[in-house]
């Protein structure tokens, strides 16, 4: 399965119309020692560009956004007890997934090799 990434640094994957949603190793190198992951609550409706929740770390305190619309379906619960394993693997420890994405939406965001270029340039 393809990741794309957005702007503002979170990666999805779409599985039909499901997608499961992380931030990038650039987000997670960024942040620091990351300390707390607010879950979003399933049901939970989004627009692409919504704050989705919030991850707080030694450094900050930072927004999450939805790179495209959709409904939280479910959060990844093993964050609140292990926030730690986004620093430790991000590109493969998803925050939550949000069901009912339209594939279309995908036109606005940046393959790996794209989003590893706009890293680059920052």
């Amino acid at each position: 399965m393809a990741k794309y990434y957005a702007e503002s640094h979170e990666w999805i994957e779409l599985d039909g119309t499901t997608a499961t949603l992380g931030i990038s190793k650039y987000a997670a190198d960024s942040l620091g020692d990351i300390t707390y992951v607010e879950i979003p609550a399933p049901g939970k409706a989004v627009a692409a560009g919504d704050v989705l929740c919030t991850v707080e770390s030694v450094k900050a305190v930072s927004d999450v956004f939805a790179p495209v619309a959709g409904t939280v379906g479910e959060g990844n619960a093993d964050l609140e007890a292990d926030p730690a394993a986004l620093n430790a693997d991000p590109e493969n420890t998803w925050i939550c997934k949000l069901e009912g994405v339209n594939a279309s939406d995908l036109g606005g965001l940046m393959d790996a090799d794209a989003y590893a270029k706009f890293v680059e340039s920052l």
